[in-house]
Parts: structure tokens; C-alpha cells; sequence
């Protein structure tokens, strides 16, 4: 067994321990925005490929406690680094966190890691100097109450970067959080799902790629395949097993309106290369079966009317950051209450960093919850039917 850390924005651990739950895995620890579990060595590449709400994984090298810097620097030292690491490697300690411990110099930290895994290397392969052409590996320390971990990378890019969305307009709302308010929600793919801001469509792609079980991964490359323990046959195997999971003949309603053309425009564009990704890995088992695209058209949520009697809307509607104008914020919320009318049978979600949210709208939520979106401090708030 192996032990590898996922990260998640903070509010969301909950969600992503249920899904790493759901892929057969063992969460032993949870911290704010990341949660430690045990897998077999398949889940290095499962997690990325299919964690929806993860934004990175790492795989744990060493845990161990460390009260002062020889115990560090001997600790990581003894590390056998080589057997990650190709002879080009280019190894960066790229963040530091500590908490509540003795060792609270991040910078020094990272540059005693640093030092520690280049002397390692350079010991084994007899190397006074790395060439350091090679891929650039990055490795996480985490610090709290003096247990260190010691974090390989095994994602590169931020999981969030499915490879669908080229264009995501104005500050758009990232893929994993997308992935987060429709787990939140407990949306479903039998119910009618509407994004009324749906600028560049990532909560109806996120949907559609959760209602037809598509795994978020499909569209890109993970850091570990740079990597000597990358198993490329396992991976295969993973992906051709994860494709037979993909289920084209579900009937799905998923739809997304926004005022701009041009959002709409690359709400289809995205759209369509995540919808076109699903089907190349369909290709992998040998099946020709074509996933049908979110539909995305050009209104004001003003004018809308609800399709169906009951189904649900989930929005990250402009605020604040967006407009540049708190007082637009609240103009535009106040209209918002309209959507309460012309959906009346429907849940609603809207997530955003405006504290009066709920005031503007003239609704108290049936129930909040905080999330870090990036930088910003948000709520998602939720209008839920009683069954």
C-alpha cells in the first residue's frame, strides 16, 4: 500500500473523502483543503485521471517528526530519491507550509530539502553537478506540530485544467469547484440541470461529464507519466476500464443561457472538446457512441421560464470581482429574486464572495456552505425544496 495526499479547495475535504471512499480507497487523515489516504500502487493514476473535485495528488515519500534541522535534512537525505527521479531531473521544492511547529522558517525549509535531495542524487549517480535539463519534478513539504511530509507531485498542472476549456472568459469558476456545488447539491442526472450565468459552461460540462460517468482526466497528461515509477501498462489498463464506465445512453437535460454571445459561443466550444474527449475514450474499448452536448443559448435570465415543472439551477452569477461594483452586485441580485418565480418548483445553488447575498435576493437559504474559491472567501448558497 502507499499513502498519497490529495488537495481540494478548503470547505470542500468532506466531498473529495466521499469520492476517493467511492474509488475503493481508505482516507486516514483529513487537514484544511486536503485529505491523506492509503491506495495500491493503480491509484496513483486512477486519482487523477478520475477525482473530479481534486485539485492536485501527491504521493507521500516520508513522514516523520522533526523538531530541528538535522533531523530534517537527514530524514529527506534518506530518501531514495533515485528511484523517482530520471538522471535529467530538474527536482524543485516548490512550496512550503508549516504550522504550530518549531521548524517555521518556510524558506529555510525549502532550502534545506532542497539541499538534502540534491545531495542525495548527486551521491548515488556520482554527479558533482546535475544537468538538470530534464522534466521539472516539484516536491510539497508540509509541516504541522512538527510532523513533516514530504510530498511528491503527481498531477503537474492543476487538476482543475481538464483540457476542455481554451477560453474561460471573465473570471470563471474553476472546473474541480464546479464539480464541488454539484456534488453539494446532490444534483442528479435524471433532474433538469439550467446555469442562467453560464459564461464559459463549466458547471453544464462539469454535469454532463458527471451524468454520463466520464472520467475528468481523460483530456490530459499527469505528471507521473515523467516519472521512472510511471507504470504505462497499468495506466492503459485503467483508462480501458474507466472508458467501459461511460454511459452514452443516459438521458440527460442539461442546459446554460447567458446575456454575452461570445460566452456562449465558448460555453459551446468547451463544451464540445470535453463532449469530443469522452468519445475518443470510448473509442478506447471500440465504441462509436456520440455524448450529447450540454445546450447553451444567448438570454437574459430575466426572460427565461422553467422547461419543466421541477429540476435545478446552479450559478456562479457575476459579483463583486466581476462587476467592480458592490452596488451592482446588489442590483443584480435583487433581480435575481424573479428566477424564484419563473423556476418555482425548482432547487437553486448560487455561489458567491457578496456577505449579503441573501438580502439582495430577499430569500433566506435553506442551507450555506463556505468555500475558498482561489483567493476569494465564498458561500454557496442553497434553495432546496422540501421532498
Amino acid at each position: 500500500m502507499i499513502t498519497l495526499v490529495a488537495l481540494c479547495a478548503l470547505g470542500a475535504e468532506k466531498i473529495l473523502a466521499n469520492e476517493i471512499k467511492r474509488l475503493g480507497y481508505k482516507p486516514i487523515n483529513n487537514a484544511p483543503g486536503r485529505i491523506t489516504y492509503t491506495c495500491d500502487e493503480s491509484g496513483m493514476y486512477r486519482s487523477n485521471l478520475c477525482l473530479r473535485t481534486a485539485d492536485r495528488i501527491f504521493l507521500q515519500l516520508k513522514s516523520f517528526k522533526a523538531e530541528d534541522f538535522d533531523v530534517l535534512f537527514d530524514s529527506v537525505l534518506s530518501i531514495e530519491w533515485q528511484d523517482y527521479f530520471n538522471k535529467d531531473v530538474h527536482v524543485t521544492v516548490d512550496k512550503v507550509r508549516t504550522h504550530h511547529s518549531k521548524l517555521n522558517s518556510e524558506h529555510s525549509v525549502q532550502s534545506m530539502v532542497q539541499k538534502a535531495i540534491y545531495k542525495k542524487l548527486g551521491s548515488v549517480w556520482h554527479m558533482e553537478v546535475m544537468p538538470e535539463s530534464g522534466y521539472n519534478s516539484k516536491v510539497r513539504v508540509y509541516i504541522e506540530n512538527d510532523q513533516v511530509d514530504i510530498l511528491l507531485d503527481l498531477s503537474g498542472n492543476p487538476l482543475n485544467r481538464r483540457g476542455y476549456r481554451k477560453d474561460g472568459g471573465v473570471a470563471p469558476i474553476r472546473e474541480t469547484m464546479a464539480a464541488t456545488l454539484l456534488q453539494l447539491m446532490l444534483w442528479r442526472r435524471k433532474t433538469p440541470l439550467h446555469d442562467p450565468f453560464c459564461g464559459s459552461g463549466t458547471i453544464a460540462t462539469e454535469a454532463a461529464l458527471y451524468a454520463y460517468n466520464v472520467a475528468p482526466g481523460f483530456g490530459r497528461r499527469f505528471a507521473l507519466e515523467e516519472l521512472p515509477i510511471f507504470n504505462e501498462k497499468q495506466a492503459k489498463k485503467i483508462r480501458e476500464e474507466e472508458a467501459s464506465k461511460i454511459r452514452p445512453d443516459v438521458v440527460v437535460r442539461i442546459t446554460g443561457t447567458d446575456i454575452d454571445p461570445q460566452a456562449v459561443e465558448n460555453a459551446r466550444a468547451n463544451a464540445e472538446r470535453a463532449c469530443v474527449t469522452a468519445g475518443r475514450a470510448l473509442q478506447l474499448i471500440g465504441d462509436d457512441s456520440r455524448i450529447q452536448r450540454p445546450d447553451f443559448e444567448v438570454a437574459d435570465f430575466a426572460n427565461l421560464q422553467a422547461p419543466y415543472p421541477e429540476g435545478m439551477i446552479i450559478a456562479n452569477p457575476p459579483y463583486g470581482e466581476r462587476l467592480g461594483d458592490a452596488d451592482q452586485a446588489d442590483d443584480l441580485y435583487e433581480s435575481m429574486a424573479s428566477l424564484f418565480v419563473d423556476f418555482s418548483g425548482w432547487d437553486f445553488g448560487f455561489i458567491t464572495s457578496h456577505d449579503t447575498f441573501e438580502k439582495s435576493i430577499g430569500k433566506k437559504a435553506s442551507k450555506k456552505h463556505a468555500l475558498k474559491a482561489g483567493s476569494l472567501d465564498t458561500q454557496f448558497y442553497m434553495y432546496k425544496k422540501e421532498k
